[in-house]
C-alpha cells in the first residue's frame, strides 16, 4: 500500500517549492508530496494517484491560476472526491469565491498569501483530524 499524498496546486514554482518544503519538514516522510501548476495538471495527477489507489488526503490550491479557479477547481474535486480536505490558498480570491467553495467544495479553511508556516501545518493538522 502506497503513503498517502497532499496535493499542491500553484501556478507559481516557487509557492509550490516553498509548500513541499514546510510540509515535508512537518510531516517528514508520512506522506507523499505531489505538485501542479495549473487545475488541469492537478486532476491528471489525482486520476493517476486514484488508479494507483493512492489515498490523496489534503489538496492545498491557489485561487487565481490561469484556465480553472481555484474555487471551481475544488468543487469539481468534491464532487467526485468528497473526502478530501480542501485548502485554498490565495492573495486575491474575493470573498464570493471563498464562500462559493465553503459551500459547495465543504472548504476547509482558506489562507492568505503571505502565509505562515504554523499556519498551513495547523489548518492541515486539522484537516486529518477529521479523515
Amino acid at each position: 500500500m502506497s503513503k498517502p499524498a497532499i496535493l499542491c496546486v500553484d501556478d507559481e514554482a516557487v509557492v509550490l517549492n516553498s509548500l513541499k518544503i514546510q510540509l515535508k519538514k512537518e510531516f517528514g516522510d508520512a506522506y507523499t508530496y505531489e505538485v501542479a501548476e495549473s487545475a488541469d495538471e492537478a486532476l491528471e495527477i489525482i486520476e493517476e494517484l486514484q488508479s494507483e489507489e493512492t489515498d490523496i488526503l489534503v489538496i492545498v490550491s491557489d485561487w487565481l491560476m490561469p484556465g480553472i479557479k481555484g474555487d471551481e477547481f475544488l468543487i469539481r474535486v468534491h464532487d467526485k472526491y468528497p473526502n478530501i480536505i480542501k485548502v485554498m490558498l490565495t492573495g486575491q480570491a474575493d470573498e464570493t469565491a471563498i464562500q462559493r467553495a465553503k459551500e459547495k467544495a465543504a472548504l476547509h479553511n482558506c489562507l492568505h498569501k503571505p502565509w505562515s508556516s504554523d499556519e498551513l501545518i495547523d489548518t492541515i493538522k486539522s484537516g486529518l483530524k477529521r479523515v
